[in-house]
């Protein structure tokens, strides 16, 4: 299926946030996602189902200025 990634569209066989962080290179890092705008917990991501169009922020925290 196509979503929107950190305003790019990829498309993904993942089903779940959890999936989708893990394919986009993510996994073992701390980060913080939201779905179509609405915050998701880490504990949450394993449940919370994707479906096209669906768009996903996944924000890292850089160091350095």
């Amino acid at each position: 299926m196509d979503v929107v990634v950190n305003g790019r569209t990829v498309t993904t066989s993942a089903h779940f946030v959890s999936e989708l962080v893990a394919d986009q290179a993510f996994s073992g890092q701390k980060v913080a996602t939201a779905l179509n705008g609405q915050f998701v917990a880490e504990v949450r991501r394993a449940t919370t189902a994707l479906n096209p169009g669906d768009r996903i922020e996944i924000v890292s925290a850089r160091q350095g200025g």
